[in-house]
């Protein structure tokens, strides 16, 4: 007796989801406040090569992981533990669009004018700021929605780890033995 498929696929769904937002969190904070900040002590004549050097890697380490995120918190609207309600993953992939639409019509445009032209601050700032407001504040309301779910789905019911007696709270499986068909067990009462 154990957990049907669709508790098993709705478990990991979640937590690659969970493990991805995190990761892309992490990588994007490094990217926009260390890398990107750090743009202005590269000389002219080296820009250049270093955004042409870092981009590919970027896109590898850090969009590819951030974009199979957002993948898997679409699958959640369908595959999510049953403690997730179905608004904060709307709320996750709301923020997450914010992030997406931000690169796609801001940051990606800047970016091809770095390569193609240099070292500019004008642009170096206005990536800076939008990457904030536009990418790392919507997606860190994302990262803090993620953490709120992941509690939904470890807290305690009234009746502490058993819902009903011998029925775990997050598994509907009719099959599971009452605990009282069994010896007690330390912590039953």
């Amino acid at each position: 007796m154990g957990l049907t498929t669709a508790h098993v696929r709705a478990r990991w769904t979640f937590l690659i989801a969970f493990a991805l937002v995190f990761y892309g969190t992490g990588a994007a904070f490094v990217e926009g406040f260390v890398n990107y900040s750090s743009w202005h002590l590269i000389g002219p004549d080296h820009f250049v090569a270093y955004h042409q050097f870092i981009g590919p890697r970027v896109i590898a380490l850090l969009v590819a992981p951030v974009l199979l995120g957002t993948v898997c918190t679409i699958l959640m609207l369908w595959w999510r533990p049953r403690r997730i309600p179905a608004w904060a993953v709307w709320a996750a992939l709301a923020a997450q669009a914010v992030m997406w639409v931000s690169t796609v019509a801001i940051q990606i445009p800047l970016q091809i004018q770095l390569r193609a032209q240099g070292a500019s601050a004008s642009l170096l700032e206005r990536l800076i700021e939008t990457n904030f407001w536009l990418r790392r504040l919507p997606y860190g309301v994302c990262a803090a929605l993620f953490l709120w779910m992941a509690a939904q789905t470890m807290r305690a019911d009234d009746e502490g780890p058993w819902q009903d007696p011998g029925q775990r709270a997050d598994i509907d499986d009719a099959s599971t033995p009452d605990r009282r068909s069994r010896p007690p067990l330390p912590g039953d009462e």
